[in-house]
């Protein structure tokens, strides 16, 4: 038995053993790295899918099933706060196998200005070091 083939049947056990349930996964190198965080609204489907396309011809699925080492993740309530942790989760990462969007785009967040005279609030995509509290992130502004 080689190490792949030990880390691949490692892998296959924790997909398993994962809930059925809505979640965040970290897909970890040898290392300990994360090189890819993904959503889902079944855990165990979705990661299940990883190993049935790893031979299929996709070149980001079968460097994340070739390079993963070890899989972490985090049961949530819904898909959307599933949404949410994995924008997160990217942002803190930068997994390599991540797709980077291009738009800058990001989860609205409520930034509350308290070194101006009067506190000001304001909705904003853009969290800085600017001493200002900031809420969220929020899916939607009109929520």
């Amino acid at each position: 038995m080689t190490a792949s083939t030990s880390v691949s049947d490692q892998l296959q056990a924790l997909v398993k053993a994962l809930p059925t349930q809505p979640g965040v996964y970290s897909f970890k190198d040898a290392r300990g790295v994360v090189i890819y965080v993904g959503k889902a609204i079944s855990l165990r489907n979705r990661v299940r899918s990883y190993f049935a396309l790893a031979n299929q011809g996709d070149f980001k699925v079968r460097g994340i099933v070739a390079n993963a080492a070890d899989l972490e993740y985090i049961v949530v309530d819904s898909d959307q706060e599933a949404f949410l942790l994995e924008n997160t989760l990217i942002k803190k990462h930068r997994p390599r196998y991540n797709v980077r969007l291009k738009d800058d785009k990001t989860s609205p967040y409520i930034r509350i200005n308290l070194n101006e005279p009067w506190a000001r609030v304001e909705f904003t995509r853009r969290l800085q070091n600017d001493g200002a509290y900031y809420f969220g992130p929020y899916s939607d502004f009109s929520s």
